[in-house]
């Protein structure tokens, strides 16, 4: 259950593969393919925000998908945090390159 003290960041937020009207918040220039919930919190421990991982939930307009979500402190506004975590996430070249290592 969410508190009112904490910020829903949902992956599909940050996916460059879909479009404003799939759920996209955030400019497609600042998007990532296919983002984790992992990489996701790896961003936020970076910018030095708690949270915590809910692997199965899903999202309301993709309900029968279990993409999790991330519960981050609720420090700064929404937006502000949207932008700040997809200016940290990494680009999907690089992380297809470490997979493959």
């Amino acid at each position: 259950m969410r508190n009112r003290d904490e910020i829903a960041l949902w992956p599909v937020y940050f996916d460059s593969a879909k479009t404003r009207k799939e759920g996209r918040r955030i400019p497609k220039k600042l998007a990532k393919p296919y983002p984790s919930l992992e990489e996701i919190g790896k961003a936020l421990e970076r910018l030095g925000v708690p949270y915590r991982l809910i692997p199965d939930a899903a999202y309301p307009r993709i309900h029968w998908e279990k993409s999790g979500v991330v519960l981050a402190k609720k420090i700064k506004a929404k937006n502000k945090l949207l932008k700040e975590v997809a200016s940290m996430l990494e680009d999907g070249k690089s992380r297809l390159l470490r997979e493959k290592l």
